[in-house]
């Protein structure tokens, strides 16, 4: 007697894209729901469960930070031309954000955010922190070894670490033992954060709906030319000067690098974290073909200094506004001194959530009022999304650009990228270690 057994059926995965999208739907109802009736309670929830999805996320970021850039410098000993590499990385930084904010500050000037808005001087307040040149330049240097950590102050943790890398490399063997551990903790790191990842949807439903049950869309209409001309311009760079860097200079479609991306795009429009999408910035770029040895110190340097969206086109169209609501005339001289703080003092956004350090080295840097800052904070978490979108979106691109011009790109794998999600536990083995078996080692 035959039995004809059947297994069971599983239920279709759900995209994580859709359950994405499906949060920010969720967050907006439940946010207009909450302010529309004055549910205290619901508003009260909405903000607990976006914090703490922050809270996880900011939880990984120092000792994250502290490895990975550890791991990423000395892991370029295993690239030939790695000055030459490092070199490029920087200077293609360096390039794509002069012209993000030259974009930001051709917008600003045509369309006046600053004009009709109905706010005054008297409705700005001075940040509790500030940004200057003294003290950017001076907090690098940490005072002691556990202050930055449990201050979370990144660029402290960059510094260390670049020290210990460096220090690593001219070690030799004596500190392998060093590295081994380093690098068995970044694994550890690396898997404790996927599963945060993994509550990306719960967080923006968070994140989202206590932002508009908070401040409702008349906030929005406030400020609606400024927040049009973030989003305007993050757009013309995400979607016009990346696309046309890849086609004219990498030589690689621009469509296969935002099927690629997306992952990482996706989930830093929700999470508002550079340094917390690295990990998943890092797959993508070396899903995209770039060799992991290069990857792996690309994307964990641009993560902490490469802030297209943050430090480029916000601080330029902030500056204007600010400047038109004080009513300070502002000339040819200080849209360079703009350009100079954007691609100088971009390090100081570390990464993390929100871009007011930035806004005051710039605003301190021009002379202008700091009670400017007081008039975006109310918006930033929305301004912010779009921002952080477009960073990630040029941490990945840089390493692809540079790769492609060293003949490093894997032109297989990038043509083959594909936007399906990276987590571990959604690819069978054998299509893992193909993944892997595609990238190719740049000895």
């Amino acid at each position: 007697m035959s039995t004809n057994t059947k297994s069971p059926s599983k239920l279709p995965k759900v995209p994580f894209w859709v359950q994405i999208i499906a949060g920010l739907v969720l967050g907006a109802l439940l946010g207009w729901l909450a302010r529309s009736q004055d549910v205290s309670w619901l508003v009260t929830t909405l903000e607990k469960v976006g914090d703490i999805f922050i809270g996880l996320l900011k939880l990984a970021v120092a000792p994250l930070v502290f490895f990975a850039i550890l791991i990423s410098i000395t892991n370029l000993r295993k690239v030939n031309n790695a000055a030459r590499l490092a070199s490029r990385t920087l200077l293609w930084f360096m390039i794509t954000s002069l012209i993000a904010v030259a974009i930001g500050l051709v917008i600003g000037l045509v369309t006046n955010p600053g004009s009709g808005t109905g706010l005054t001087p008297q409705d700005g307040a001075k940040p509790k922190h500030t940004g200057s040149w003294i003290d950017f330049l001076t907090g690098i240097v940490p005072e002691n070894v556990i202050t930055p950590f449990t201050d979370l102050n990144v660029l402290q943790i960059v510094f260390m670490a670049a020290v210990a890398g460096i220090a690593a490399l001219q070690l030799g063997e004596k500190a392998k033992p060093i590295l081994t551990l380093s690098e068995a903790v970044l694994e550890l790191l690396q898997k404790a954060l996927w599963w945060v990842i993994r509550l990306a949807p719960l967080g923006t439903v968070g994140l989202i709906g206590y932002a508009i049950a908070t401040y409702g869309w008349d906030l929005i209409g406030k400020y609606a030319t400024f927040t049009a001309d973030i989003y305007v311009g993050c757009a013309i760079v995400l979607f016009g000067v990346y696309p046309a860097l890849l086609a004219g200079v990498a030589k690689a479609n621009p469509v296969q690098f935002f099927k690629g991306a997306w992952p990482a795009i996706q989930l830093a429009f929700v999470s508002r974290s550079s340094v917390g999408t690295m990990p998943v910035t890092q797959r993508v770029t070396e899903r995209l073909g770039v060799p992991k040895e290069y990857a792996s110190f690309a994307v964990p340097f641009g993560a902490t200094t490469k802030m297209d969206g943050c430090a480029a086109i916000y601080p330029a169209i902030a500056s204007i506004f600010v400047a038109q609501i004080f009513d300070i005339h502002l000339g040819v001289g200080d849209y360079l001194l703009i350009a100079f703080v954007s691609v100088v003092g971009s390090a100081a956004t570390a990464g993390l959530t929100g871009a007011t350090v930035m806004l005051t080295l710039t605003l301190s840097t021009l002379g202008l009022p700091m009670e400017g800052v007081g008039l975006l904070l109310a918006i930033d978490p929305i301004l912010d999304m779009m921002r952080t979108a477009t960073n990630v979106a040029g941490q990945a691109l840089i390493p692809v650009i540079v790769a492609a011009r060293e003949n490093l790109l894997d032109r297989t794998a990038y043509d083959s990228a594909h936007s399906s999600p990276l987590y571990e536990e959604d690819a069978e083995p054998e299509q893992a270690e193909d993944t892997r078996e595609r990238v190719p080692a740049a000895a």
